[in-house]
């Protein structure tokens, strides 16, 4: 998958349209110095945009695949093209998440903005809470997020407990 192609044309859009947006997953995590492989793209928008951004996605040959009030995911027939996943939020999170938001270089140096730390892991507890096979994955990921220099552990904790997973914490700050 061309991500730097895919984010850049995704991204134009969202700004043109004054909406608000963030690389998250694996990407992000990469724009924090910690590549790991990926097939797919994934951004963080307002849920207000979700109607528009699925026409565009439908607009530019992408199939959907998934639609529900908090996510969408996009596959185009084109594999270099390939599957971009989006989240959507509102409210107090949109504005926690958006202000706190800094702009990094993202694929092909391509500046975009990221989630603090505290908010990606936070993103991770979620989906762990909803689809527990992705547990693994994403506690390595919360990991990595964790050793950063400056991240709030204590906020972290606190997603956790939030839902209901302290334990998966308390092994995380063992590891480390």
């Amino acid at each position: 998958m061309d991500f730097q192609k895919a984010l850049a044309t995704i991204a134009a859009h969202i700004e043109e349209n004054d909406r608000r947006y963030a690389l998250v997953g694996a990407l992000a995590l990469a724009a924090y110095g910690h590549p790991r492989a990926t097939l797919d793209l994934d951004l963080v928008v307002e849920l207000e945009s979700q109607d528009e951004i699925i026409a565009f996605m439908d607009s530019l040959g992408f199939e959907t695949l998934y639609q529900s009030a908090g996510y969408s995911n996009h596959l185009h027939r084109d594999a270099s093209i390939g599957r971009v996943d989006f989240v959507y939020i509102k409210g107090e999170t949109s504005k926690k998440l958006f202000s706190a938001a800094t702009r990094v270089p993202g694929p092909g140096g391509l500046m975009v903005p990221v989630p603090k730390p505290e908010h990606l892991a936070a993103m991770k507890v979620l989906a762990m809470k909803n689809d527990p096979t992705r547990t693994f994955q994403d506690l390595a990921d919360i990991r990595i997020l964790l050793k950063l220099p400056g991240v709030d552990r204590e906020e972290i904790r606190h997603y956790f407990e939030k839902h209901g997973l302290r334990e998966r914490f308390d092994d995380l700050e063992r590891s480390l």
